[in-house]
């Protein structure tokens, strides 16, 4: 398939596609479904070999978010029931992060719910860093807050933390649609703010949302452009309580062609499978490890993820390697480029593609999409929340009578700050 082949030398050369191509790769049929995961995995093995880097979500405040994000179960007048509370302490978050460090994450995403964090709240997360730093040596530290003011990148910076997360989500002509407290501007001011206080930068996607093909292209053109390190690619889980409670529009064909335009598009970036792998991927996990160099491991911020040893598993009977935490994740050209700019474990100086690191959309400050689980990798029992009914039988249709939204310590005994 001549596309299939164009896109493979571009990848090998950090050389973007044309937005036509990309859009062909959405557009490619089942027939070549296997054809389109085995060129982006010719990409992704130049760049990340077998490896596969492993991240860890500790939630430090959940819920009662003020802004309105349509995807979130944390929103402002969500109905989703969900774990809500306050900050955890600093040592509390240390002992949470140790559950997804001794599964083998060796990053860790610190989360809150919010519009963005006040001064105290940075100092607060400051004292997380260190804490868990302090706890164990060599782990990442990403942190995710929502939109940043002058100067609190800088102070994270200082404090330890390695990356910051704020994504995109959607393209800029369809923001609005979504959100309505913020601006796509604003997320792309916070994740220059990060650039240049020189964290790795990580901003992703959200998938599923009823956006078009050329809405797909357009934020990941733009995620190209920030220079992102790290591209968390989340697909939308359908809470019930929110606005798009109804929106399943995604089948694991689906998400292994959005997968691999992403890869394509940001051929040398750490592409990261995010909330949501679980419910729209479902058996169809392990091949998308052919396409994305990283995953969180065990639970995100409102919803269970599967049990840490079954991701663990997987990666291993799928013929891939965990990745150590002696083992730089970027490409050298993008990890020498960030070295030399005074970052982090990342690189957004190189001169092709939208970065290579090894941060993971922990979500946005408020993120559905990719929450955080802070208990033990998958190890809590939850309540699965009532199964939608099924909308296609077609093999490329979502089919929502597969599926339901594991809601992470809801109907438990679980402590709010566990």
């Amino acid at each position: 398939m001549d596309l299939l082949n164009t896109l493979v030398e571009k990848g090998l050369r950090r050389e973007s596609p044309t937005r036509e191509e990309a859009l062909a790769v959405l557009a490619t049929s089942d027939d070549e479904l296997l054809d389109v995961v085995a060129a982006a995995g010719k990409v992704r093995r130049q760049w990340f070999g077998r490896r596969v880097k492993l991240n860890y979500l500790v939630n430090l405040k959940s819920g009662l978010c003020p802004e309105d994000c349509s995807y979130c179960s944390q929103r402002l007048g969500s109905k989703a029931d969900i774990l809500k509370y306050t900050w955890l302490k600093p040592d509390e978050a240390s002992e949470a992060a140790a559950a997804g460090i001794a599964g083998g994450a060796k990053r860790v995403c610190l989360v809150a719910s919010g519009r963005g964090p006040t001064d105290r709240d940075v100092d607060r997360v400051g004292r997380t860093i260190e804490a868990i730093k302090e706890q164990n040596e060599g782990v990442e530290v990403c942190a995710c807050l929502g939109l940043l003011s002058d100067g609190q990148a800088e102070r994270l910076k200082t404090a330890g933390a390695d990356a910051y997360n704020h994504n995109l989500n959607t393209s800029e002509g369809t923001y609005g649609e979504i959100t309505t407290t913020h601006t796509y501007a604003d997320r792309v001011d916070t994740v220059q703010k990060a650039h240049a206080a020189g964290l790795s930068a990580c901003s992703g996607l959200i998938a599923g949302m009823g956006e078009t093909d050329e809405d797909l292209v357009d934020v990941v053109f733009a995620l190209r452009e920030l220079d992102s390190d790290s591209v968390p690619v989340n697909f939308l889980i359908p809470f019930e309580g929110t606005p798009l409670a109804k929106e399943w529009n995604l089948s694991p064909q689906r998400c292994l062609r959005i997968l691999a335009m992403v890869r394509f598009v940001c051929p040398d970036v750490e592409v990261r499978i995010a909330g949501g792998r679980e419910v729209h991927l479902r058996s169809m996990q392990p091949l998308a490890l052919n396409i994305a160099n990283s995953i969180f491991l065990g639970d995100y911020l409102t919803s269970e993820g599967q049990a840490g040893k079954a991701d663990l598993d997987m990666i291993a009977d799928a013929g891939f390697e965990v990745e150590g935490a002696g083992t730089t994740t970027l490409p050298a050209h993008r990890a020498d480029a960030l070295a030399a700019a005074g970052g982090g474990c990342g690189s957004h100086a190189a001169s092709g593609g939208c970065g290579s690191e090894a941060a993971a959309g922990c979500g946005s400050h408020a993120d559905a999409a990719a929450g955080g689980g802070c208990g033990p990798c998958g190890g809590h029992t939850e309540t699965p929340a009532e199964t939608p009914a099924a909308v296609s039988t077609g093999a490329s249709d979502a089919r929502t009578d597969l599926v339901a939204v594991r809601r992470r310590g809801a109907g438990t005994d679980l402590a709010p700050n566990a």
